[in-house]
C-alpha cells in the first residue's frame, strides 16, 4: 500500500467528532500491485477505484457521500454511518463491486486491469486529529495488507475482488446466511501483524473455492509450526477454536496506523 502524505487529512467531517463509544463499519479497498503503473496508467487506476466503489455503493442503496472516507491514492479508507446494514455490504455491495470491476477488466489488456483487495470490520472507530482511532480501523489495516490475502488474490488469476472480513462479521452475519450468505465461499485465515492477532475469511466473488488456488501448502503433520502460517479451513463443519483474541487500539494516519496491544479473554476462550 502506497503512503501519499499530505497537508491536511482526506477524512470528510462529521461535523464533530464521534464518542469513542460508537461503532461502524469499516473498510478499506487497495488496488493490487498499484507500482506497475506509469504516471497516466496511476491517474486511471485511481480515477476507476473511485468509480467502482462509489458505483457499487450506489446500487446496493448506499448513500456513499454520507462515508467519511480517507483516499489515499491506491487505497481508499471508509468509517460508515452508524446502522449501516452489515447484510447490505457484505452482500449487495460486494456483488456490485465484482460485477464493475468484472465489467471494467472485461474492457481493458491484462496490463491495464485493476485487481482490489477489500477488507472488512465492524467496531468502534471514533475521530482523531488525524484520522480515526479505535480497534476497527486496525484490523481493517492489518487484513488488507496480510501476505495470505494477497496470496488468495494473486493466486485466482480469474478474480478480480477478494475480500476479507473479521470473524466478528462472519460469525454475526454470514453463518446466519440471511440474504443468501454463503458460508460455504469463506475459508479462515489467521493473521498476526505489528502487534495485531486474529481470525479472518476470505472470499473470492465469482471464484469456485474448489478451483482457487491455496495461499499456503498445507500445514505440517502436528498442526502449524510455532510462528508459522494458520492454514485455510473450510467455513462448513470448521471447529471454531478458543483462543485470546488481541484489541488494538490506535490511529490511522494517512495509511500508517501506530497503536499499542490490549489483551482481552475471549468467554469460554483459553489464552496462547
Amino acid at each position: 500500500m502506497m503512503v501519499h502524505m499530505t497537508s491536511q487529512p482526506n477524512v470528510r467531517p462529521w461535523g464533530k467528532s464521534m464518542p469513542d463509544d460508537q461503532r461502524h463499519l469499516c473498510l478499506a479497498a487497495d488496488i493490487e500491485k498499484y507500482s506497475r503503473f506509469d504516471t497516466q496508467g496511476q491517474r486511471t487506476a485511481q480515477a476507476q477505484l473511485a468509480r467502482v466503489l462509489r458505483t457499487a455503493a450506489e446500487r446496493s442503496g448506499l448513500d456513499h457521500s454520507t462515508w467519511s472516507v480517507q483516499p489515499q491514492g491506491d487505497m481508499e479508507f471508509a468509517v460508515l454511518p452508524a446502522g449501516t446494514s452489515e447484510q447490505v455490504v457484505l452482500g449487495g455491495y460486494v456483488t456490485h463491486l465484482a460485477a464493475e470491476l468484472g465489467g471494467y477488466n472485461a474492457t481493458r489488456r491484462p496490463a491495464g486491469r485493476i485487481r482490489l483487495r477489500l477488507a472488512i470490520d465492524t467496531g468502534v472507530a471514533a475521530t482523531a486529529a488525524l484520522g480515526f482511532s479505535g480497534p476497527a480501523p486496525i484490523a481493517v489495516a492489518r487484513f488488507l495488507n496480510a501476505p495470505e490475502v494477497k496470496r488468495a488474490l494473486a493466486d485466482a488469476r480469474s478474480a478480480s475482488l477478494v475480500v476479507v472480513i473479521s470473524d466478528r462479521l462472519y460469525q454475526d452475519v454470514v453463518r446466519s446466511r440471511f440474504h443468501g450468505h454463503d458460508a460455504e465461499q469463506y475459508r479462515r485465515i489467521h493473521v498476526e501483524q505489528k502487534g495485531f492477532a486474529g481470525y479472518g475469511w476470505v472470499r473470492l466473488p465469482g471464484v469456485d473455492p474448489q478451483d482457487a488456488g491455496e495461499p499456503w501448502p498445507a500445514a505440517p503433520e502436528g498442526g502449524p509450526q510455532p510462528g508459522g502460517p494458520r492454514p485455510l479451513a473450510r467455513a462448513a463443519g470448521a471447529e471454531q477454536p478458543s483462543f485470546v483474541q488481541q484489541g488494538v487500539h490506535g490511529t490511522a494516519v494517512q495509511g500508517v496506523i501506530h497503536g499499542s496491544v490490549v489483551h482481552g479473554g475471549v468467554p469460554g476462550g483459553a489464552g496462547r
